[in-house]
């Protein structure tokens, strides 16, 4: 939730602990160029001298602050930054990143990893953009490298020793899409219901956790017979961390039951079958292209360390009675329970394999 405003979001109690980069990780993340040397570190960012609230354009806390920092210290800072953006962006080519400018630097203390957003400015156009820097979550990397894997999306990020840099996600927020645009008429219905159904799909498989309202973004495309949507992760803090199984569909929450009450009345179970059965096929597919890539992270993610023992047994338990194979039991890591997920679908292709398009249908939630 860290790429928009946490004003929606309630207050959480109970943060995930931040797990840090193994050496099977960070070997990963060297050998695929995730992993580069960045002027300037997290902890660099920390030393802010003040800081004042950002209100939204309504006026409303926003959860985020505006940090400043020493007036000598402030040319260099914003030169780096912006090598930074080049490295994200153009793969440090900074020839043609000389007329951009840094115009903000935001911190969130809301979010698990505690965030840094900076504003940086086109100042031919005015055009900004944002990317943002963290303290680096070995479960967060595991999730935004999955999401590149095999999701329909790219994503860039750099990691430097503790700090993570990720680009900004653009869209609408889920809770915001779901209040203000569910009764669009330029958006046919059938569309979002067939999204949320591939979400849902991509989510569970892949074992990206808490999809709530807030945590996705809506992005809406024109096209030539109306808007396309698609659904996008934002979040990646829990991706195999929690022991629930229902944890890892979006579908359940009830943050998300406007948008699933309104996806079971428009979608037949047949056809919500028929979407769940396209996002394996597409799943495998991408699976299949980038397999040397996949199988080392899922092998790196084997051995790590991202959740409590307990978490692992209660899901395998879970992953087990609901796809009735005992296979999960012999899974000792949320790494082998996602491998086993992607193996699942390879062995079960086309046989009605957990048949969550119908349950999106028969088991909504119930509306607030």
């Amino acid at each position: 939730m860290e790429e928009t405003t946490a004003s929606q979001a309630p207050f959480r109690t109970r943060k995930k602990p931040s797990y840090p980069i193994g050496d099977d990780l960070r070997a990963y993340l060297r050998k695929f160029r995730r992993e580069r040397d960045l002027p300037v570190t997290y902890e660099r960012l920390r030393h802010f001298h003040e800081a004042h609230p950002l209100m939204d354009s309504e006026g409303r806390n926003t959860l985020w602050e505006s940090v400043a920092y020493q007036a000598e210290d402030i040319p260099a800072l914003n030169e780096d930054l912006k090598r930074i953006y080049a490295l994200l962006r153009v793969d440090g080519d900074f020839s043609v990143m000389q007329h951009l400018y840094i115009d903000r630097i935001d911190f969130c203390s809301f979010g698990n990893s505690t965030p840094f957003r900076i504003r940086i400015v086109n100042a031919f156009n005015d055009n900004p953009d944002y990317f943002y820097i963290k303290k680096a979550d070995a479960s967060r990397i595991y999730g935004l490298e999955l999401e590149h894997l095999l999701s329909p999306n790219r994503l860039n990020f750099i990691t430097h020793g503790n700090t993570l840099v990720e680009e900004h996600i653009a869209g609408v927020p889920g809770d915001i899409f779901s209040a203000r645009w569910l009764d669009n008429r330029e958006l046919k219905p059938i569309r979002i219901a067939k999204e949320l159904v591939k979400f849902n799909e991509r989510c569970f498989v892949r074992l990206l956790g808490d999809m709530r309202s807030y945590n996705y973004v809506v992005v809406l495309t024109p096209d030539f017979e109306g808007w396309q949507v698609r659904i996008r992760a934002m979040d990646f803090d829990q991706q195999s961390h929690h022991g629930r199984k229902n944890f890892y569909l979006p579908q359940f929450f009830k943050e998300n039951s406007a948008l699933a009450q309104f996806c079971a009345k428009h979608l037949h179970p047949q056809t919500a079958l028929q979407y769940q059965r396209e996002e394996q096929t597409l799943i495998l597919a991408r699976a299949e292209i980038t397999a040397p890539r996949l199988g080392a992270l899922l092998h790196a993610m084997e051995h790590d360390p991202i959740a409590p023992e307990e978490n692992v047994q209660s899901l395998r338990e879970g992953l087990a009675e609901h796809f009735k194979s005992p296979r999960y039991l012999r899974c000792a890591s949320m790494g082998a329970l996602v491998r086993e997920n992607i193996e699942m679908l390879r062995h079960h292709h086309g046989v009605g394999l957990g048949s969550l398009g119908a349950e999106l249908i028969l088991r909504a939630p119930p509306a607030p």
